[in-house]
């Protein structure tokens, strides 16, 4: 099992930025592929950007590229988001969630792909 607990939310102005955190615990020595995922008020969740466990793989949203960077430090078991520019309409829960991948080298979009999920941390963006 892998726990994971994701902090850095909160409410802030447009313009401004937040580094999200997803600190993993329990089997946290497999190699594994990490997802950020979102999901605003009324809407389904989606993804939002992936890291293999290598780290030299990411892949990203469109609606987010160029603002949003994914980062993972191993050594730590934790991964990164972070978010530039904030929008309002970035504003929901950001989960992240992991699977484990044996090449090290997968990233995914999908959330049904996903075996672990942390609970969220809101992020609220005002305008």
């Amino acid at each position: 099992q892998v726990q994971l607990v994701e902090s850095g939310g909160g409410l802030v102005q447009a313009g401004a930025s937040l580094r999200l955190s997803c600190a993993a615990s329990g089997r946290t020595a497999s190699s594994n592929a990490v997802g950020w995922f979102r999901q605003a008020p009324g809407k389904e969740r989606e993804f939002v950007a992936g890291i293999s466990w290598s780290g030299r793989i990411t892949n990203y949203a469109d609606s987010v590229k160029g603002r949003f960077t994914i980062s993972r430090v191993n050594a730590r078991n934790t991964v990164f988001l972070q978010i530039n520019s904030l929008e309002p309409e970035d504003t929901a829960v950001y989960y992240c969630a992991s699977v484990w991948d044996r090449s090290g080298s997968g990233t995914y979009t999908q959330s049904l792909q996903y075996q672990y999920w942390g609970q969220g941390t809101r992020v609220t963006v005002s305008s």
